[in-house]
C-alpha cells in the first residue's frame, strides 16, 4: 500500500485563509520527512470523490486540510469501501491492516471539534500546532466510525450527529446567515431561542423495548466530546470504545436554557434533571419523515433509520 499522505485541501476553508496558510504548513511537514502529495477540492463533495478514488488506488494515509467539513467528506470517501475491505480481511482473504485508513488533520478552516478531544490543555498546545506535532511524531491511534443508515443510504462520521436545537441553529446559519461569520452564528442562536421547538424524535436504544417519543430540546449521538469548537456536548464520550454516547436534554424552557447555557461548554449539562446519557452500540429511529441533522459540522436533511458503530475502523493522527 502507498505510504504517502494524500493531503486533500479545501482552499476555500476559513473564508479563504486556508489557501494562504497551507503552503507553509506543508513545507514544515516535508521538512520533517513526511511524504506528501496534494489534491485540491473545487466544490462540495469533491473531497469525498478524491478520497474514494485514491483509496481504490491503494492510498491509506490521508490529510484533511480545512475544517470539519473537509474531514467529514474524506471519511465518507473512505467508507463504506474500507468497511467492506475489513469484512473481507476478517474472512482471511486479505491482510488485516491493508484496509485500515489513517486520517491526519491540518485545521485551517473554521474549526475542528474532533481534534479537541486530544489536545493537551495543560501545555496550551492546541489547534494547528497540536496537529502538526502529532504528524511530526508519527502519532496515531484507533478510532471508531459511526454509521447512520437513512432512507436513501448511509453516511459515516467520527464526531457527532445531533437533531433538535443544535441542528436547528446550524440549519438556520447554513441556509440564511452563512456569509455573516460569528455574527450569523449568534443570530441563529437568538432565532433558535425565539422559536425553541421542543419536539419528539422517537428513538429506541439498544436493549429497550419501546421507542422513546418524549419531547426534547435535542438528542446527540456522539463519538467524541466536543462540537462547535469548545462546546463539550458529550463529556463521557470515548473515541475508541465501540460505543455511541447518547445525550438527551428534555423540554427545558427558554429561561432555563439561557441560565444553563454555560454548562454546555463544561459538560455539566448532563447533570441537569432533564438530561440523560447512555453508552450503547445501536440506536433505531421511528420518524415520520426527514429531519434536519447536524453531522460533523455539516447540515443535512435525512430520514434517519439507525446508527451503529464500526469499532476501530480508522486510525487518526492526534
Amino acid at each position: 500500500m502507498n505510504e504517502t499522505f494524500l493531503a486533500i485541501i479545501n482552499p476555500a476553508a476559513g473564508g479563504g485563509s486556508c489557501r494562504e496558510r497551507v503552503g507553509a504548513a506543508l513545507d514544515r511537514l516535508r521538512g520533517a520527512r513526511i511524504a506528501l502529495e496534494t489534491a485540491e477540492t473545487n466544490a462540495a463533495g469533491h473531497a469525498t470523490q478524491i478520497a474514494r478514488e485514491a483509496y481504490g488506488r491503494g492510498y491509506r494515509k490521508f490529510l484533511a486540510v480545512g475544517g470539519d467539513g473537509t474531514s467529514y467528506e474524506i471519511v465518507n470517501g473512505l467508507f463504506p469501501e474500507s468497511a467492506s475491505q475489513e469484512g473481507r480481511s476478517q474472512g482471511g482473504l486479505a491482510g488485516a491492516e491493508d484496509h485500515v485508513a489513517t486520517l491526519g488533520f491540518l485545521p485551517l478552516g473554521t474549526g475542528n471539534s474532533f481534534l479537541r478531544d486530544f489536545e493537551d490543555g495543560a501545555s496550551g498546545v492546541r489547534g494547528l500546532e497540536h496537529a502538526m506535532q502529532a504528524l511530526e511524531a508519527r502519532r496515531s491511534r484507533p478510532c471508531d466510525v459511526m454509521r447512520l443508515s437513512h432512507k436513501d443510504g448511509a453516511i459515516y462520521y467520527t464526531n457527532l450527529l445531533s437533531v433538535g436545537f443544535a441542528a436547528d441553529v446550524a440549519a438556520l446559519r447554513h441556509r440564511r446567515f452563512q456569509g455573516l461569520g460569528q455574527f450569523g452564528y449568534l443570530l441563529s442562536i437568538f432565532l433558535g431561542l425565539a422559536r425553541l421547538d421542543r419536539r419528539p424524535f422517537p428513538v429506541r436504544l439498544e436493549g429497550q423495548g419501546e421507542f422513546d417519543s418524549r419531547r426534547c430540546l435535542f438528542l446527540t449521538f456522539n463519538n467524541s466530546k466536543f462540537t462547535g469548537g469548545t462546546m463539550m456536548i458529550a463529556p463521557d464520550a470515548v473515541t475508541d470504545d465501540g460505543l455511541i454516547e447518547y445525550v438527551r436534554w428534555g423540554p427545558i424552557g427558554r429561561l432555563g436554557l439561557i441560565r444553563n447555557l454555560a454548562t454546555l461548554y463544561d459538560g455539566t449539562h448532563t447533570q441537569h434533571p432533564l438530561a440523560e446519557r447512555q453508552a450503547v452500540r445501536r440506536v433505531e429511529f421511528q420518524l415520520d419523515g426527514p429531519v434536519d441533522v447536524m453531522v460533523d459540522g455539516e447540515v443535512l436533511t435525512l430520514e434517519c433509520r439507525a446508527i451503529d458503530v464500526l469499532p476501530s475502523a480508522l486510525r487518526v493522527v492526534v
